[in-house]
């Protein structure tokens, strides 16, 4: 479990960028929802933020168990910074769907003193880096890699599988019904019989 180095970042001048990324299912939103909840108790001002391309919940950032945090819907990764304000700490939901920006972006908000939480697959369905993902994790001071179970071995799971049919679109937004998580000889196995 991830332990904040220091929640009161009233006392310091410089902020700091969190990364949480996994396969599906590995419970990314929900570690970022723990932790804006403790930032939260700690009295600190939230804003948080999520793509306008994942629809699946409406405008709040919502686990797959159902848990919630409201959050502003953006289009563009620039947008994050005007609609922060005076916010502690910036939580940011499925960071893979964000433009090239998003780097730039969670750079300065951690230069102006931000505690920057940010979300996402790490690998898309062909276990290829995903997005601006590689360069997030590069950039970050923290980082937390979960695991989800393997449906088809019980095993630990790093892999995101596609089990719908698709074009070969990397972009495919679904759930349980869309993919599967997978161990490595799983993942690998069922990849080379497509």
């Amino acid at each position: 479990m991830f332990d904040e180095p220091l929640l009161n970042n009233k006392v310091r001048d410089y902020g700091w960028i969190e990364v949480v990324c996994g396969c599906m299912f590995s419970g990314k939103t929900e570690e970022l929802l723990r932790r804006l909840k403790r930032a939260s108790i700690a009295g600190q001002i939230i804003e948080t933020f999520k793509p306008v391309i994942d629809q699946r919940y409406g405008t709040d950032i919502v686990t797959h168990d159902q848990r919630s945090f409201p959050c502003h819907i953006v289009d563009k990764s620039k947008e994050i910074i005007d609609l922060v304000s005076d916010a502690d700490v910036v939580g940011i939901d499925e960071a893979q769907f964000f433009d090239e920006d998003i780097v730039e972006v969670c750079n300065t908000l951690a230069n102006a003193g931000k505690r920057v939480i940010v979300a996402g697959l790490d690998m898309d369905y062909k276990g290829r880096p995903f997005g601006q993902m590689p360069y997030l994790l590069a950039t970050a001071e923290f980082v937390t890699k979960l695991h989800a179970i393997c449906k088809e071995t019980g095993e630990l799971a790093s892999f995101s599988a596609r089990i719908a049919p698709s074009a070969e679109d990397v972009v495919l937004i679904g759930e349980k019904e869309k993919y599967e998580a997978r161990n490595r000889m799983a993942f690998y196995h069922n990849l080379e019989k497509e």
